[in-house]
């Protein structure tokens, strides 16, 4: 059997969703499908960052922010937030313009295109969200070091009894600070997949669905 039998093969397979209709009317439906798919992401962005933008203002961070303005880390934190509204956005306005895309395209293999390229925004999105949490985890844990009066009386202590002593607790800090990221990013991982991963699942369905209908063209 050669390439062309085993893709209508797949094609026929495929089609028994779609019941006495053409290819270009699949298409149409996958298109939809896809449009509405990159819609959902778009929105789901949004509330996301509703969310947390929700979360940072109704929490109590008043003491953090006073720690922040009073050794001399504002500048890095206004600087981080200001950076992280602007990528945001950026990514907001990516979705926002895939989705356009998607919705008015009429041809197989740029909407196939498309896809991909929603899909490689979304994993970036993720990947960005998850590195910008680990540094401001990394960045707390080095502001509570420098910062916080009961954390300077226990290095005290501990570096009067023998600089090894100081070594090992740095050593202890790192392993533990670096398992605590570990654990959260996984959790926000798995939080995650299961918005945007079922999502870029659905998308990935299409993406096989329209190669089919691409290479019999």
């Amino acid at each position: 059997m050669d390439e062309l039998d085993l893709l209508k093969k797949d094609w026929d397979k495929s089609t028994k969703k779609y019941p006495n209709l053409s290819k270009e009317e699949i298409y149409s439906i996958i298109s939809k499908r896809s449009s509405s798919i990159v819609k959902w992401i778009f929105i789901i962005s949004i509330l996301e960052f509703i969310l947390w933008t929700a979360l940072s203002f109704f929490g109590d961070s008043t003491e953090v922010l006073e720690k922040i303005q009073a050794n001399d880390f504002a500048f890095i934190y206004y600087t981080m937030i200001i950076i992280s509204y602007i990528i945001i956005f950026v990514f907001m306005y990516l979705f926002y313009k895939n989705y356009r895309n998607i919705a008015v395209t009429e041809n197989t293999k740029v909407l196939m295109e498309k896809i991909l390229k929603t899909r490689k925004t979304v994993k970036q999105y993720v990947i960005y969200n998850l590195s910008m949490m680990a540094l401001v985890i990394l960045l707390g844990i080095i502001m509570e070091l420098s910062t916080s009066p009961e954390t300077q009386i226990l290095l005290t202590d501990i570096e009067s009894k023998g600089e090894n002593n100081i070594f090992i607790f740095y050593l202890i800090i790192t392993i533990v600070s670096l398992i605590a990221i570990a654990v959260i990013l996984s959790l926000f991982l798995g939080f995650y997949y299961l918005i945007y991963g079922l999502l870029l699942k659905r998308l990935k369905k299409n993406y096989k669905e329209l190669k089919i209908i691409a290479n019999l063209e």
